[in-house]
């Protein structure tokens, strides 16, 4: 009866092969009524009072009564783009009826089976024990498969059941791209009070997500980016309000890092202003307002912030910061029309879902007479490595081989109930339930084995048939507990903290805008890795995309709202040129253990963040520019960092015969 935005899915054509389906949906003809008021961007929602909710807000300290005692106050605001999730593996899915007792098998490329099992059950008014969700491998998702692909299997599904035959959806790359939504835009607004040695003493800020036509998961978007705003600082007093804004856009939905890469920025923005107004160098700024030891968050979970001081401090030393200062400066002062820059950004990212529910997890381990293992777990791989990783977690608990240990996939039909895979503890909670299903099996084997110390997983596993003992076991880990009281504005939200910081060099061209990344540096504090490649491609992976967030991925759209940006010609992501020349990634010795999965961390996120070191470094490289030209004021700039928005940036003689 209503459609709220362009790429709203109207009516599905089913046809006998993709061409006459493609040729069918361009004949369907669907008559509208233009909706007022059209609402697209953020100050429109903010003009009609659209939101989804009520606003989430975080208070610590005394704000008001600290504006009074400080030095200097500045407000200001930065725009945020969104960003798509480009997924190498689009939208797709085969639903197979199997033709007796209404049962129906869904293969699909999701995060999140036991909701794909749930929709299409519903749909189709059948039990979900008649319904089995299974998931080999995902070409990627970050965020994007989690319930989109819902919607789309039980459209599939209900076509396969009409007609009782095998029907596929795949998605082309623009019509995911205008059906799906991606990262949520930001609009963040600061007023900052501090002293003239830097410090901040009071924030007050407004976080605005453009949330799209629906809710989905913009209030989780929001509620995280709250919680994860101060990222490595200890401000005294603080207040941040958050709002999901509704507009008519394609519904925005959880991606790589779920807020943090958002209200991280708006803070170092503030940061940086605050470091220009002092005539301070920002990293200066930044160590100041660092926190210090045992702390707490806004939210008054305690913090070691060990870890972190010494991210930072190493990060300093090993990219040579001091020197390469000099060296920048001195490149500067002899280039007009190329300058560089030099920028270092700390990192403290929380990991948890904030419920104890969301972070359950259950495997099945079998023995097998042979001595091989199967292994299933509620994970998904998503390229990621999780399944490498759960390998690894049995064969280190029965002491076998990897070679002996297999893993076919994730289905609801042996591991039913599952959560979604995201949020950077797939490994952590799936290994921790490997990890018991393991041990129940040991435990329940230790007769057997203890008669036979030097038998192999053969004889034992043969003993243990002949007498009768199960070789089969379910894992179960129950969650993290966590907990977050938006009423108070206090909670135990998350586990743990990942902590790193990067330190990145670029050259700009002041004539094209164009920009080159030369160097960066990254240290993390990952603790016990359990396997240091799949970590390190982690990061590597999630500075990229952050790279690309934060300095060429734009969305751009029609004033009706219409996508323009719909595949690789138009929305450029980040190639091998954007890879920076020098990429050094170094790991701080492990120096605590915790509860986690041998105390290691997840990093599918945090590294995102890091790629917003390019962001300053080339604002910082910007700011030479302007001050050869004479322009000392205050430099406002947006993200994505385009080409465009640099060169227009560098202002000189040929920027003026632009139109404004």
């Amino acid at each position: 009866e209503e459609v709220s935005c362009v790429g709203q899915l109207v009516c599905a054509v089913i046809a006998e092969s993709e061409v006459q389906a493609k040729r069918a949906a361009k004949r369907v003809k669907v008559v509208y009524e233009d909706l007022q008021p059209l609402i697209l961007t953020i100050e429109e929602a903010i003009q009609h009072s659209s939101f989804f909710e009520p606003e989430r807000k975080l208070e610590y300290g005394n704000v008001d009564e600290a504006f009074k005692g400080v030095d200097q106050i500045l407000e200001g605001e930065i725009h945020m783009g969104g960003q798509e999730h480009f997924y190498m593996e689009t939208q797709s899915m085969l639903v197979v009826p199997k033709g007796e007792d209404q049962e129906i098998d869904v293969y699909v490329s999701t995060q999140y089976p036991k909701y794909v099992q749930d929709i299409v059950a519903s749909t189709l008014k059948l039990p979900a024990n008649k319904v089995m969700c299974h998931v080999k491998r995902v070409g990627g998702a970050f965020g994007g498969k989690i319930f989109k692909t819902g919607i789309l299997a039980a459209i599939t599904a209900f076509a396969a059941n009409k007609h009782g035959r095998a029907v596929r959806c795949v998605l082309e790359r623009g019509e995911d791209m205008l059906i799906t939504g991606g990262r949520h835009p930001y609009l963040g607004k600061y007023k900052a009070g501090f002293m003239n040695d830097g410090r901040i003493v009071a924030l007050d800020m407004e976080h605005y997500s453009n949330g799209g036509a629906s809710l989905d998961e913009s209030l989780i978007v929001i509620e995280m980016g709250l919680l994860k705003m101060e990222n490595a600082y200890k401000f005294p007093n603080l207040r941040c309000r958050a709002w999901a804004c509704k507009t008519n856009g394609p519904s925005n939905t959880a991606l790589r890092g779920f807020g943090f890469p958002q209200a991280g920025l708006i803070t170092e923005s503030c940061i940086t202003e605050v470091a220009a107004r002092c005539g301070l160098a920002p990293e200066k700024v930044r160590t100041i307002n660092m926190y210090k030891e045992i702390d707490q968050t806004p939210y008054k979970q305690e913090i070691n912030a060990k870890n972190l001081i010494q991210c930072w401090k190493e990060c300093m030393a090993k990219s040579s910061y001091t020197l390469r200062k000099a060296a920048v400066e001195k490149f500067n002062s002899k280039n007009y029309w190329k300058k560089k820059g030099l920028a270092v950004v700390p990192l403290k990212f929380p990991v948890g879902l904030g419920s104890i529910t969301l972070s359950q997890a259950a495997a099945l381990v079998h023995i097998y007479l042979d001595g091989s293992v199967l292994v299933t777990h509620g994970g998904i791989e998503l390229g990621q490595g999780v399944h490498t990783k759960m390998i690894q977690v049995v064969s280190r608990e029965l002491k076998m081989p990897m070679s002996n240990i297999h893993l076919r996939g994730t289905s609801t039909e042996t591991v039913p109930n599952t959560n979604s895979s995201g949020g950077s503890v797939v490994a952590d909670v799936n290994g921790l339930a490997v990890k018991d299903a393991c041990q129940t099996l040991l435990k329940r084997l230790e007769p057997i084995i203890s008669k036979n110390p030097q038998g192999t997983w053969k004889d034992w596993a043969q003993a243990a048939f002949d007498e009768s003992i199960s070789l089969s076991a379910t894992g179960y880990f129950r969650g993290y507990e966590s907990d977050m009281n938006w009423e108070t504005g206090e909670g135990h939200p998350f586990h743990y903290f990942v902590y790193g910081a990067a330190c990145s060099e670029v050259e700009i061209d002041c004539l094209t805008g164009a920009h080159k990344n030369i160097r960066t540096d990254i240290v993390m504090d990952i603790g016990y890795s359990i396997n240091p490649a799949l970590d390190i491609g982690q990061i590597e992976g999630a500075f990229i995309q952050g790279v690309g967030l934060y300095t060429i991925e734009e969305l751009q759209y029609s004033p009706q709202g219409v996508l323009h940006t719909r595949g690789p010609n138009q929305y450029k992501i980040p190639a091998v040129c954007d890879i920076p020349t020098e990429l050094h990634i170094s790991f701080l010795p492990p120096s605590e253990s915790s509860n986690t999965l041998y105390s290691s961390k997840g990093l599918g996120e945090s590294g995102l963040f890091l790629g917003c070191s390019v962001f300053f470094a080339i604002h910082d490289a910007v700011n030479a520019a302007r001050r050869e030209r004479g322009l000392f004021g205050p430099l406002k700039l947006n993200s994505p960092l385009t080409p465009e928005k640099i060169r227009m940036a560098c202002e000189d003689k040929f920027t003026k015969m632009i139109p404004r």
